[in-house]
């Protein structure tokens, strides 16, 4: 396994939480053309991913990997703005519990999860049957992480970490649990981790210089990434400090309250 890709992973999952934390964090009537522009961006990736997509190269790989992280970064910015998140913005029923909790919890971020999941099936269909899924495979793995790490702020973690977390939705924050612990914690590091270690087997038993082992190596970092991304969840370290200077309004940088 090279090096090179697992540093172009980590460049380009640092650089797109940064972009997104600045743009997030900009006045609120700058969102709209945001917006607008990373949409036509993440639309000239989708084409990127589709002219790419029979190319067994590295050069292949690394492009439908970065163009993953481009669209993926479209989706969370239309969340954190606020324009394309769930039917409900009221917090938390006072007293809710079990099925109707989960469920009000469910209603405030609907919209934005089945838009992740309509672009992961585009993202697939532009694919199918060709050598390069570099790009599908990074996009649901940046699905699958997310999913993981809202349960477990669900189900309750010692450490929310939400100091850039947008005062606008700050009515998401009373579904968050602070807890020692929840079971689904364990076992989102063990898949995550084996999720690592099968890709950095892959990348080892492909072609070394090909296509599918830059795949395999990028994924296997972006899976690093996410495992250490949920264990800032657990451990007395705040991973929002990395990126408090790129937030543009320094205010913002508070944690927001909800009342």
């Amino acid at each position: 396994m090279s090096l090179p890709p697992l540093l172009f992973a980590l460049l380009m999952w640092f650089i797109g939480t940064a972009a997104v934390v600045w743009l997030d964090s900009r006045p609120r009537h700058t969102f709209k053309n945001s917006l607008a522009v990373c949409g036509v961006i993440a639309i000239a990736a989708t084409i990127a991913v589709w002219f790419y997509a029979d190319d067994r190269s590295a050069s292949g790989a690394y492009v439908g990997f970065g163009a993953a992280i481009l669209i993926w970064g479209w989706h969370e910015m239309s969340f954190l703005m606020g324009i394309v998140a769930g039917g409900s913005k009221e917090p938390c029923p006072v007293g809710a519990t079990g099925w109707p909790r989960f469920k009000a919890a469910t209603a405030t971020v609907i919209h934005h999860e089945l838009a992740i999941a309509a672009t992961a099936c585009v993202l697939f269909a532009i694919t199918w049957n060709q050598p390069n899924q570099a790009a599908p495979l990074t996009f649901l793995l940046l699905f699958v992480l997310r999913l993981s790490a809202k349960f477990n702020l669900y189900l309750g973690v010692p450490n929310l970490s939400d100091e850039v977390f947008p005062e606008h939705l700050a009515y998401l924050k009373s579904y968050f649990r602070v807890a020692r612990m929840n079971p689904l914690f364990p076992v989102s590091i063990v898949v995550g981790s084996g999720l690592a270690v099968w890709a950095w087997l892959a990348a080892e038993a492909a072609p070394a210089g090909s296509g599918a082992a830059a795949s395999a190596t990028l994924i296997a970092g972006l899976a690093v990434l996410g495992v250490v991304e949920h264990l800032f969840l657990v451990l007395p370290l705040r991973d929002a400090k990395m990126f408090r200077w790129a937030i543009n309004d320094k205010t913002a940088a508070e944690p927001a309250k909800y009342e």
